[in-house]
């Protein structure tokens, strides 16, 4: 059942905070940034576009990958920039 999603432990640079997020894995890393940014941001009307990056490796994530094209995997830690 879990073969759909990976759990990550993603670093919100700009708040400080981390959260453990389940990624789809059939899901461009573009539309989950976005979301991220919707979700973590909306209510301060806070624009901008956000990066993922791998905290472990430093690799940059391109916005029209898959996330399982990618190496994220259970517990990756990516940070939002």
């Amino acid at each position: 059942m879990l073969d759909n999603k990976v759990l990550i432990n993603l670093y919100i640079l700009s708040l400080g905070i981390d959260y453990e997020v389940f990624f789809p894995v059939n899901e461009k890393i573009g539309n989950i940034s976005r979301l991220l940014n919707t979700t973590m941001f909306d209510s301060i009307n806070f624009e901008k576009n956000c990066t993922l990056l791998n905290a472990e490796t430093g690799v940059v994530y391109n916005n029209n990958e898959l996330v399982r094209d990618t190496d994220i995997r259970n517990n990756t830690k990516l940070i939002l920039l």
